[in-house]
């Protein structure tokens, strides 16, 4: 199996920083791509930005120019690096991993996700 860990919410005034981080372990043979979604209360979970295995990036239009997704392959880890925050940014943000691991000796794909983390911005 994959563990997912998500850290580096908090609360930040409106216009500042965050970096949130998010680090897959266990019996991982590849990460295929790693997600950051986020859930305001009692709205939907929104795809917010996309990295693939290649490093193509996407990023949902309402955080263009102010998100930025990178990611550590040889931690299989990924930051999500938040500017210029809103306080409509405000919600629980949580990791996925589309991952290929090992389950005995074959190998199996799957979908993961963190506990996710608050980030809170006050205006």
């Amino acid at each position: 199996q994959v563990q997912v860990v998500e850290s580096g919410g908090g609360l930040v005034q409106a216009g500042g920083s965050l970096r949130l981080s998010c680090a897959a372990s266990g019996n991982i043979f590849r990460i295929n791509y790693m997600d950051w979604y986020r859930q305001a209360p009692g709205e939907q979970r929104d795809l917010v930005a996309t990295i693939l295995s290649g490093g193509g990036t996407n990023y949902a239009d309402s955080v263009k120019g102010r998100f930025t997704i990178s990611r550590d392959n040889t931690a299989n880890t990924v930051y999500l690096q938040m500017s210029s925050l809103k306080p409509e940014d405000t919600a629980v943000y949580y990791c996925t991993t589309r991952a290929t691991y090992y389950r005995g000796s074959s190998t199996v794909s799957g979908t993961f996700w963190g506990q996710g983390t608050q980030v809170t911005v006050s205006s």
